[in-house]
């Protein structure tokens, strides 16, 4: 009895180790299984960028950069920029209709695990209630709390909560407007706009401890469990800023008792046991042994609203979701809500769409694992950050996943004949498939497995658009 007391209170010990600002400390971290089932999550960029709704969400930082066609714009529209700054946009950014219940419930029925807004941008303005600066969506603007709101909402739909924070790319994002006259150089201002240093400029302590602040201010507020990070973070100067947020966010979840996750762009800003990557707008061609994360958008030419943009479809979405999961990936797909709060149709419906497929097709996605391989066919996958998939997938690309003894291969795409699963032929692990069933469908498949591969008959009708999901078991006999 008393060993056994000793044990429990050395695991006990073992469990409750705190974390150290240290790369080795750091790098013991484990990945919570809840993102590893989750597999696909909600991005928002919703800010004052989305009033000029303009080429981007990087329109503050264009408005001030001299020869661009958002300077040239904003002149025309607006006036110049000493008598009309991006301020002055925060008015017009009221919010009158948003509804953090009404989101969270389009995002239940996309499908989505867990949901990450931008709690501040590049641009300074903080979309929450923050003791760091008045300038805040709880005091201006929409006088509510973004963050907090949506927080509970997203919680009540029983999914998981997580932030971004662009905070660390403000030191230089408005820059530009100290090279003329512009109210970014009005001391009055000085605390929204500042510093507007270089780019090439190393940030001041004062910044990287306010950067620092306002960070564990998000974590000790709303608990998120997912915090993401810009490519930016990875500044050498902030290396020990970096190691102290991160030491700091995993002891919370300690006491938590919950899994968290830091997201990062590149390898200078965490070693890659220590957090997970993250690919913007990109993707892996094979499957990596770490989990890790693709964040896109539904938009093709900005992440914020705009007059202009335009969207993917439901079935580029889907195919790339599944090609992401085969792969021991995430995907966080992003929507640009309008100025007052309301998402648009065509992101409504690529949501809709997504999640019809994920309901009848989700046990091959959510809680799943990779396979020895995570596929094959004819198209070639994209790969690395900012590489789209250029060439739509098919029917004769197929992707594996696996949960327990199942194998599941997803098709990407309506087949019009029958399939042939090359990598399924009779030597595969020594073992012969016992059963295949179409997900979705109660009607019985015609199948065979060859020394070619496995061969699927088509169905009468398949019961979901874009990708069809084949779950297979093996016979108890091995070959």
């Amino acid at each position: 009895m008393i060993s056994m007391v000793l044990l429990s209170a050395a695991a006990k010990a073992q469990v409750a180790e705190k974390y150290e600002a240290s790369w080795p400390s750091l790098e013991k971290y484990q990945v919570p299984d809840w993102f590893r089932d989750a597999k696909f999550g909600i991005f928002i960029h919703w800010g004052v960028y989305s009033v000029p709704a303009y080429i981007g969400e990087w329109y503050p930082k264009q408005m001030y950069t001299q020869g661009t066609k958002e300077f040239k714009h904003h002149v025309e529209k607006y006036g110049p920029q000493g008598k009309f700054g991006y301020k002055d946009f925060i008015p017009m950014f009221k919010g009158e209709k948003f509804d953090p219940d009404q989101w969270a419930e389009l995002f239940k029925k996309a499908g989505a695990k867990y949901v990450v807004p931008v709690a501040e941008h590049h641009d300074g303005f903080a979309m929450y209630k923050t003791s760091l600066s008045k300038w805040n969506a709880a005091e201006m603007g929409p006088k509510r709390d973004i963050i907090g709101e949506l927080s509970k909402s997203i919680r009540k739909q029983n999914m998981i909560f997580g932030l971004s924070s662009h905070r660390i790319e403000h030191w230089w994002f408005l820059s530009g407007g100290r090279k003329f006259d512009s109210d970014v150089n009005d001391p009055k201002f000085a605390d929204f706009y500042g510093p507007a240093r270089g780019e090439e400029e190393t940030m001041s302590p004062e910044f990287m401890n306010d950067w620092l602040l306002r960070s564990t201010e998000l974590v000790d507020k709303y608990h998120p469990q997912l915090f993401w990070f810009d490519w930016w973070i990875e500044q050498p100067a902030l290396n020990p800023y970096r190691k102290s947020f991160a030491a700091y966010y995993y002891n919370k979840a300690q006491e938590w008792n919950e899994g968290v996750v830091i997201n990062y762009k590149y390898d200078k800003a965490f070693p890659e046991k220590a957090a997970v990557l993250d690919l913007e707008r990109g993707k892996l061609d094979e499957i990596r042994k770490l989990p890790w994360q693709t964040d896109d958008a539904i938009g093709n030419t900005s992440w914020g609203f705009t007059n202009d943009n335009t969207f993917k479809s439901a079935q580029y979405v889907i195919t790339n979701l599944i090609d992401i999961v085969s792969k021991n990936g995430n995907l966080l797909l992003n929507i640009g809500p309008r100025p007052d709060g309301t998402i648009t149709d065509e992101e409504t419906n690529v949501l809709l769409g997504t999640g019809k497929w994920l309901a009848i097709n989700g046990e091959a996605i959510y809680g799943t694992r990779p396979w020895k391989i995570a596929g094959e066919g004819p198209t070639q996958s994209a790969k690395g950050p900012f590489a789209e998939q250029k060439t739509p997938f098919n029917a004769r690309d197929i992707r594996f996943t696996t949960k327990g003894d199942v194998l599941y291969a997803i098709g990407l795409g309506i087949p019009s004949g029958s399939t042939m699963i090359k990598s399924l032929g009779l030597t595969i692990e020594n073992k012969t498939i016992g059963k295949v069933e179409l997900l979705g469908s109660t009607v019985p498949v015609s199948w065979k497995q060859t020394k070619n591969g496995l061969v699927i008959q088509p169905a009468g009708k398949y019961p979901a658009e874009y990708a069809v999901a084949y779950k297979i078991t093996f016979s108890e006999k091995s070959r």
